[in-house]
């Protein structure tokens, strides 16, 4: 019986005399993922983490051959060629980094090993899956790919052709054929010798699929060991601002968004994400120039120009040649390639193989013509010169949108298409085919008895329709349209007022629950001293003190947002670990965290206020003290400060202890929206359980040390324990609540896109497995770890309508505007 990963490693372990946890320090590979190996549960990322583990166990040359043979046959064992590690990654030589103009797309992969090109093998595998499960679930090749065909870009929008070739000014190398078709990508890439090239087309023209395809091609290369050892990695660039980030910070960002465990952190203080693309291993792609905002696209074209490096580009040609003209120059040692339109041979050879054989006068199917409800569509568009029907279904968005309404509804005829007087322009087929798509992909269906479908997935195309035109409209209408419908941005929809109130009532709630909570389980405790309230008065107490949290992190979320500049919080890309079991490797830098301590002893002061005038108030109400009175006023100011020490310190020492205990993600954690929401909840749910009992009693012992402190400087003061249970309770169970509520993505998630715009009617019930039927449905597309629409002439028409719905034109008297069309530019 061959041996397996884990019975191997499993022997090297225990003849190493180690335990599972002691692998996991000095291995700096979690002890689950151990387990995991050694109990041969599928596994991902196995070759450069194995590598590893043998490494820490000093396996011998033939346990290596032994190792490499269980993980699939690999012709090198892992680690063989490697120094044993000690667990870091080494910055990448300089000799290993090639120069951007002479390493060329096609350069021979590097012979030398090492943690940072392991890493960067793993982060190939994974963008592999992802683009093919991604690409299948779009029917590209279902039952062919359409004929996305191209010609080389026109003269004026690309650079000079010497330019982009690897070669001195005294060579003579003849200018590259760039024609093709859509598997010839990679190939024809591969004559770039500057890596650079720029793909155009018109909306709609398959220019994200012909991305998807290029980016496949160039890793079944590199798993050959062809080409060159960059990982190709799709970025929607229409999200870059480029006078607010740079181009290598701006990248470095979207791979940590998209791959969580890149954001560990290497001997030099970077993340790895950052040192991948310092050392040359990331090929970006660059799609969708066009929808960066019109005034910021000279910028971006500038600051693509000051550097070097390969890259690929996707726009639009009008918006390209706007920029072009704007910066006056083009993408400097780029290529060019223009996509062409579809004509009617296309059609006539796909659309007809994607719907059902129509059956013959007898009922029997038509075995000898293979007649389909288009053939006779097309027939008639070719003998009667459809023009109009051409020139609309010349793109593949249209033909996919086309096929969605006529192919996969057996109760539509396409021959419609060709009514003239309904469709007087090939304008009005596209606006057809777009309005026409969604109820054509929820069109009502019998319920089944073994439907597991969530609650919030709607079979209704109105309310679907309802809910995508509100999604729509939340991208659309800032300043800065975006593409990325982010899980943890849904809330931004909603006015900056409401989110700020939302925020303020539920932490009011979280911070009142909790003081009823503890007041009332500790009256049996604390006998009938006078100093006991009643449970009336609890009641009460936890209203004002509720009252006082809500304000409390009403005010600081207020305020975080606004210096921030930013309308939501990120998804956390770290865990809590034990001290000393991550090495440091994913804690914050001294900068990032002085701020975020900061606005931590804040908030903590602000609460010490807040619970000083609720004290004044219970005076007031339970024992009738007066208010305007100097002693009143002595006693308020004194209970601000005390509370102000009490609460500020302890939530700074607390959180700062939750800062010191973060570690990176695992290498395995998925970043698709529900992977990087469960990992968030669980994360959330860690730090809610560090959280509040140590708040809890971070506050009630602070109380003890700081009232013994100032005695006797600020007169006579007492801290009790039935002073210190409210209190404490408050600020440590309702605080963290009310913390997790308002300052995590997470908490935002279920207060903002759970709960409020469900119960205003925005969004359904369920609004994460409503996007995962949208994106099955193929109404939307993936991207990482956010959804997109399936194309932007989509989101562009769902927004329109709904701004048409809700009368924002006509309550401000304008008229709605046209829906842009697609350049019409002769192939």
């Amino acid at each position: 019986m061959a041996d397996t990963v884990g019975g191997l490693l499993r022997r090297l372990r225990k003849q190493a005399g180690l335990t599972q946890e002691e692998l996991e320090a000095r291995a700096k590979v979690s002890v689950s993922t151990i387990r995991r190996i050694e109990n041969d549960k599928p596994f991902d990322h196995r070759l450069g983490t194995v590598a590893s583990l043998a490494d820490v166990l000093g396996a011998s040359p033939e346990d290596r051959r032994r190792l490499a043979a269980a993980l699939g046959g690999a012709t090198d064992a892992p680690g063989a060629d490697r120094q044993p590690s000690d667990g870091t990654l080494p910055d990448m030589p300089a000799a290993q980094v090639p120069a951007a103009r002479s390493s060329g797309p096609a350069a021979p992969p590097d012979t030398a090993r090492g943690p940072l090109a392991e890493a960067a093998d793993e982060l190939a595998r994974e963008i592999r899956r992802r683009w093919q499960h991604e690409e299948a679930q779009r029917r590209v090749h279902h039952p062919f790919p359409l004929p996305v065909r191209w010609r080389q870009m026109p003269a004026g929008l690309a650079d000079h052709p010497e330019n982009s070739r690897s070669h001195t000014p005294a060579e003579a190398v003849p200018e590259a054929d760039m024609s093709g078709a859509l598997h010839e990508v990679a190939e024809v890439y591969g004559k770039v010798g500057s890596g650079r090239l720029v793909i155009l087309g018109r909306a709609g023209s398959g220019k994200s699929v012909l991305a998807i395809r290029f980016v496949l091609d160039l890793l079944d290369e590199r798993a050959r060991g062809q080409g060159s050892r960059r990982v190709p990695v799709i970025f929607g660039v229409g999200s870059w601002d480029p006078t607010a980030v740079g181009m290598r910070d701006w990248l470095v960002d979207g791979l940590l968004r998209d791959h969580p465990h890149l954001a560990r952190r290497v001997p030099s203080g970077k993340t790895l994400a950052a040192d991948l693309i310092d050392a040359g291993f990331i090929l970006p792609v660059l799609d969708g120039f066009d929808e960066i905002a019109e005034g910021l696209r000279r910028d971006a074209l500038d600051a693509l120009n000051r550097v070097s490096t390969p890259l690929v580009l996707t726009s639009r040609h009008g918006e390209f040649a706007q920029a072009v003209g704007a910066a006056h120059a083009p993408l400097a040692s780029a290529v060019g390639i223009e996509l062409g339109d579809l004509t009617l041979d296309d059609l006539r050879e796909y659309l007809p193989l994607t719907a059902p054989v129509l059956p013959d006068e007898a009922g029997q199917a038509d075995s000898g013509g293979s007649k389909t409800t288009w053939d006779a569509v097309l027939d008639e568009a070719r003998d009667a010169g459809g023009a109009h029907f051409a020139a609309a279904l010349s793109t593949p968005l249209m033909v996919a949108l086309a096929r969605t309404m006529y192919s996969d509804s057996p109760d539509r005829t396409p021959d419609e298409l060709l009514d003239t007087a309904l469709f007087p322009d090939a304008h009005a087929i596209e606006e057809h085919l777009l309005a026409g798509f969604l109820p054509a992909v929820y069109r009502r269906r019998a319920p089944e008895r073994l439907d597991d479908s969530p609650r919030g997935v709607p079979q209704d195309p109105g309310q679907a329709q309802k809910w995508l035109s509100h999604l729509a409209h939340h991208l659309v209408r800032f300043d800065h349209e975006r593409q990325d419908l982010a899980w943890w941005q849904l809330g931004d929809s909603l006015p900056w007022p409401t989110r700020v109130l939302a925020v303020a009532l539920a932490s009011a709630l979280c911070v009142a629950v909790s003081t009823w909570c503890a007041g009332l389980a500790a009256v049996p405790f604390l006998g009938s001293s006078p100093a006991v309230l009643t449970p009336a008065q609890v009641l009460v107490e936890g209203v004002l003190v509720g009252l006082a949290g809500g304000l409390a992190f009403g005010v600081t979320y207020a305020v975080v947002a606004a210096r921030s500049g930013s309308q939501s919080f990120e998804p956390t890309t770290v865990r809590l670990r034990l001290p000393g079991a991550s090495g440091g490797m994913g804690r914050r830098s001294l900068r990032e965290t002085s701020a975020y301590l900061g606005a931590v002893l804040a908030g903590g002061v602000v609460m010490g206020v807040g619970m000083a005038l609720v004290t004044t108030l219970q005076y007031h109400l339970f024992f009738h003290a007066p208010l305007a009175t100097s002693p009143m006023l002595h006693v308020t100011l004194t209970n601000m400060l005390v509370y102000a020490l009490i609460f500020g310190p302890a939530a700074c020492l607390v959180f700062g202890l939750v800062v010191a205990l973060e570690a990176p993600l695992d290498v395995t954690t998925s970043a698709t929206p529900q992977g990087l929401l469960s990992s968030n909840r669980a994360t959330a749910g860690r730090r809610a359980l560090v959280l509040a009992p140590m708040l809890t009693l971070t506050v009630a012992l602070g109380g003890y040390v700081v009232v013994f402190l100032l005695h006797g400087a600020l007169g006579p003061l007492a801290w009790s324990l039935s002073d210190a249970l409210p209190i404490a309770a408050a600020g440590g169970l309702g605080g963290t609540a009310a913390y997790m509520l308002a300052f995590t993505a997470w908490g935002q998630w279920i207060l903002l896109a759970r709960i409020w715009l469900p119960l205003t009617g925005r969004l359904p019930r369920d609004t994460l497995a409503f996007l995962d039927d949208a994106y099955r449905r193929g109404v939307l597309r993936r991207r990482g770890a956010v959804h997109q629409f399936r194309h932007l002439r989509l989101q562009h028409h769902l927004a329109r309508s709904y701004r048409e719905e809700h009368g924002e034109y006509r309550s401000a008297n304008l008229t709605p505007p046209p829906m842009t069309s697609p350049d019409r530019r002769a192939p």
